[in-house]
């Protein structure tokens, strides 16, 4: 008897130790977790914990699978998406999740009449505009109408053919809110004072700014509860300041440290690394309005005397691949095959290249780096330091400055910068989700660069349906961009992860971000 009860009591804590709350190192805080409002990883990230989408994604892929939608199905041109909603969901508040909930979330984001939008509150639902080309009564609006088509279905009316269309909307940036949530925060929802509700894995419990947000389990979760009974998502800058953390217990998983750190982390027995999926890229952007780089052959100069071969090799290692391709390479048949594959770095044919736009001494430009890590620039200072001193060798004085990550985000549009470092991890495995993000008369306010055939062969790309007819478009898309250099390819990196030895049930996803539903400490 005294053994059984002393077994029993032993099951008993394995399984309490076995639910314990998990702890994660972020390397940035999240701007918001309002959804459809956000355009940064770590705001995708804390909103996948919260949130559920219309379509998900296999863990560890881009293959989508079924989400808040059990289905979906296009009619023959692809130019109308019905979805199937998941009965019986409801949101952490109690309130039901149907097609009513849904349509208030999208509304909201593509409506600038809706009330619920809070737009005089200075929301511009930036991941909607993104993603789908304006907004409701825009002339290129992607979306031409939302109906409501019974309790548990919705139904897309687009504006021209979109074949990746449950792709994008299942990005982690459209995560359905509760309504009633949303109607009691205002135009304060999903800021710390007010959090936020969905029907996601877990259930917002604090967020104190600057340190960290606090999320429980949600017993209720339809897709199964969580094996942890809690998530502490904390923020930590700097890389080293994570791995430190990481080593001494107080985070148990981590991701985007410094790639010079895996032999480390290899050789230390309280930890083990994660080598997560590349699909990102690291790049540097410019300002084709600035006197300077709105001549093509100034920013072809820069490109050109940027050892980008070199840099990566020494901030990435094997972790990181340079190359000529706004895409990484799982998305290389969309390349276009007019592109050398290799990058090209000549300093002479660079300062050639300057004299011959009337630069012959040089000039002076600003290079902003970003103040947080990110999987494609995990240590920003450094990197920005080595372009510079790359550019100077051709007479190019490079000012580095720097400032707060939300500022950043938003100054690089208003007032905007000469030159700045960025990057993108997509939200689903479509090359526009690349493209699309960063060129584009509605996405160029930053490098005011949006030429007409651009536009044109976007939409082409978000109309063609099939492998080959997909590339021909791509390919086009790769040569024109590439020519006109303004968004300068640096890396698509692999990004280093790491945890302790008993955290079980992480599968990082090639997207970037993933709900920790079944990550736990055995």
């Amino acid at each position: 008897m005294k053994i059984k009860l002393l077994l029993s009591t032993l099951l008993l804590a394995a399984g309490h130790a076995g639910a314990a709350s998990i702890v994660y190192g972020m390397g940035s805080e999240p701007t918001s977790l309002e959804s459809g409002n956000i355009n940064d990883t770590g705001s995708a990230l804390a909103q996948a914990q919260i949130y559920d989408t219309l379509v998900s994604f296999k863990p560890g892929t881009t293959t989508p699978q079924p989400g808040l939608a059990l289905r979906w199905q296009a009619n023959a041109t692809s130019t109308e998406w019905t979805f199937f909603l998941r009965p019986g969901v409801k949101f952490t508040d109690g309130t039901p999740f149907n097609a009513d909930a849904a349509l208030f979330n999208l509304n909201r984001w593509w409506d600038p009449k809706d009330p619920n939008g809070y737009r005089d509150a200075n929301k511009d639902w930036q991941s909607w505009g993104r993603a789908f080309n304006g907004f409701k009564g825009d002339p290129k609006g992607t979306v031409k109408d939302i109906l409501k088509e019974g309790p548990y279905r919705i139904r897309f009316v687009l504006s021209k053919p979109y074949a990746d269309f449950p792709l994008v909307i299942g990005s982690t940036f459209f995560g359905m809110a509760s309504p009633a949530a949303v109607r009691k925060a205002g135009a304060d929802y999903g800021t710390p004072r007010a959090g936020a509700v969905g029907t996601g894995p877990f259930i917002y419990q604090s967020w104190t700014t600057g340190d960290r947000m606090v999320l429980r389990a949600n017993p209720g979760y339809w897709g199964g509860a969580p094996k942890s009974d809690g998530l502490v998502l904390r923020f930590i800058k700097d890389p080293s300041a994570r791995l430190n953390e990481l080593k001494s217990g107080t985070i148990d998983f981590t991701s985007d440290l410094n790639p010079d750190a895996l032999a480390n982390v290899r050789a230390d027995r309280r930890i083990e690394p994660v080598l997560k999926p590349s699909f990102n890229v690291g790049f540097l952007s410019l300002n084709s309005s600035n006197p300077y780089l709105k001549d093509v052959r100034v920013r072809r100069a820069i490109s050109m005397a940027i050892n980008k071969k070199a840099i990566v090799e020494s901030f990435w290692g094997d972790l990181g691949v340079s190359d000529n391709s706004f895409l990484p390479p799982a998305l290389a048949w969309a390349n276009s095959k007019q592109v050398p594959a290799n990058v090209m770095y000549d300093p002479k044919a660079a300062k050639a290249l300057l004299a011959a736009a009337g630069y012959p001494n040089g000039f002076s430009l600003d290079l902003w780096y970003m103040p947080v890590s990110r999987p494609y620039f995990p240590t920003p200072k450094p990197i920005a330091e080595a372009m510079a001193a790359d550019l100077s060798d051709i007479g190019i004085k490079v000012n580095l400055k720097t400032e707060d990550w939300a500022a950043y985000l938003q100054h690089r549009f208003q007032p905007g910068f000469d030159m700045y470092m960025i990057g993108w991890t997509p939200g689903n495995g479509s090359p526009l989700d690349f493209y699309g993000a960063y060129y584009g008369a509605d996405v160029s306010s930053d490098s005011k660069y949006a030429p007409p055939e651009l536009d044109a062969l976007l939409l082409q790309a978000q109309a063609a349906i099939g492998r080959t007819q997909q590339a021909r478009v791509y390919g086009q898309i790769h040569k024109l961009t590439h020519d006109a250099a303004v968004r300068i390819p640096i890396v698509h990196s692999r990004p280093l992860a790491a945890k302790v030895p008993n955290l079980q049930g992480w599968t990082p996803s090639p997207l970037g971000t993933e709900a920790f539903t079944t990550v736990f400490k055995n």
